[in-house]
């Protein structure tokens, strides 16, 4: 299990509820520094007041200069001071100044004029400044601690959340893999909108599911039907005069619909999961080179460091077969097979393969545009059917210069028992 990440939605949600608890605190924080820092300079303001109107009193009443106070000449008053008693709307009225000094050193001023002079007392606000400063500080150390704690908790709090649209993906790849009685299920009395989710996909999944097995049914039934009446016509075409042009399409006719018929039947049976691998110790260069010799093709065979495999040989040439035909049928020469290891690669030198086939893989009964009525699209969904039944891979690309590219990598170890797919 590696370092967690915002990928993940636990975390994000935990994000950002440590976002809102962070800009909840900040609300919060600047509402108490500002009251504060108010309170503070209005308890400030009135012991600056109340001194100057104490040495005020005693100036008044000695004619000497108060202790703690001062009395300047107007060239002697700080500029800014001298601003604020400019600014007075009545001449006893008081002028206050905050005169900031640092580090850490901030004294409020109050001053009124005296005859020609002006009496001008001072207070020290660093007690008050300091408190703020510790004020902001315990906030954040709070905030800071809050989030130790909250982060964690919605993260466990989110895990059960997490947990349902894990299993979700999980049903849902294995639906995608071919697993169509796999459902999410319910569990729990929740009846919020991820149990409806999960409802839905359920549904969906079943539908699904009947659907595909309907048209594997009538797949299988159709071939199967067709089967008994189709030796009939084999055989009765067997009979027609073979110098007769009618009788040779009719013939023609009867082959292909044979061979469309066993390819269902192949379809059906691979649909069902009903096949299975037998495997040997197979020379997979000998092997190649035999099938496409036999195929009556002009295809080259090239053979690199071929290994000899634990494989079906019946299956191999089956798909071999299927590959090299749709090379040469929708494809254009030369046509090359080549073997190097354990894998078999089919290369055309044609328009490549459709966009759709290679996104979403072949789909029976569909051929490419210009290929309308010269097959059936069952050529390489049968390969696709073996090659999963050998627990082989085989992938379809478009070669940089032209032209198809289908490759067969077989397992070097396949395991001792292997079957088809049900899908």
């Amino acid at each position: 299990m590696g370092f967690p990440t915002l990928r993940s939605l636990r975390w994000k949600i935990a994000a950002l509820t440590a976002a809102a608890c962070c800009g909840v605190a900040l609300v919060i924080g600047v509402l108490v520094h500002q009251s504060t820092a108010k309170y503070g300079e209005r308890v400030g303001h009135d012991r600056v007041t109340t001194q100057l109107t104490q040495a005020k009193e005693e100036l008044a009443t000695t004619g000497k200069r108060p202790e703690g106070a001062e009395l300047l000449s107007p060239g002697e008053v700080p500029k800014p001071l001298a601003r604020a008693l400019a600014d007075r709307q009545r001449s006893d009225d008081y002028a206050t100044w905050y005169d900031v000094k640092a580090p850490n050193w901030y004294w409020l001023w109050a001053a009124v004029p005296v005859e020609d002079r002006v009496l001008a007392v001072r207070t020290d606000m660093s007690s008050e400044v300091r408190r703020l400063q510790l004020l902001d500080r315990s906030i954040a150390k709070s905030v800071l601690a809050a989030l130790v704690v909250v982060v964690p908790l919605s993260a466990l709090a989110t895990e059960p959340i997490n947990r349902r649209l894990r299993r979700g993906a999980r049903t849902a790849r294995d639906i995608a893999g071919g697993d169509l009685a796999a459902r999410i299920g319910r569990r729990g009395r929740a009846r919020d909108e991820i149990s409806q989710m999960s409802a839905a996909m359920d549904a969906m999944a079943a539908s699904l599911q009947q659907r595909i097995e309907a048209e594997k049914r009538f797949t299988a039934d159709v071939a199967h039907e067709l089967r008994t009446p189709l030796m009939g016509l084999v055989t009765a075409a067997g009979l027609l005069d073979e110098d007769d042009e009618a009788a040779g399409l009719v013939r023609e006719r009867v082959r292909t619909l044979r061979k469309l018929t066993e390819d269902l039947l192949e379809v059906s049976r691979l649909d069902a999961g009903a096949e299975s691998a037998r495997l040997d110790e197979v020379p997979l260069g000998e092997l190649v080179t035999d099938v496409v010799r036999r195929g009556g093709h002009a295809t080259r065979v090239d053979v690199e460091n071929a290994q000899t495999v634990r494989t079906d040989p019946r299956r191999v040439e089956r798909i071999v077969t299927n590959l090299v035909a749709n090379a040469h049928l929708h494809g254009a020469p030369p046509v090359t097979v080549t073997v190097t290891g354990t894998r078999i690669a089919v290369r055309d030198h044609g328009p490549g393969l459709p966009v759709d086939l290679l996104t979403d893989g072949p789909r029976r009964f569909v051929t490419g545009a210009a290929e309308r009525g010269t097959g059936h699209g069952l050529g390489l969904t049968i390969a696709l059917g073996q090659a999963a039944v050998l627990g082989a891979r085989l992938t379809f690309a478009n070669a940089p210069d032209g032209g198809a590219v289908a490759t067969l990598e077989l397992d070097e170890d396949p395991p001792a028992s292997l079957s088809g797919p049900s899908r």
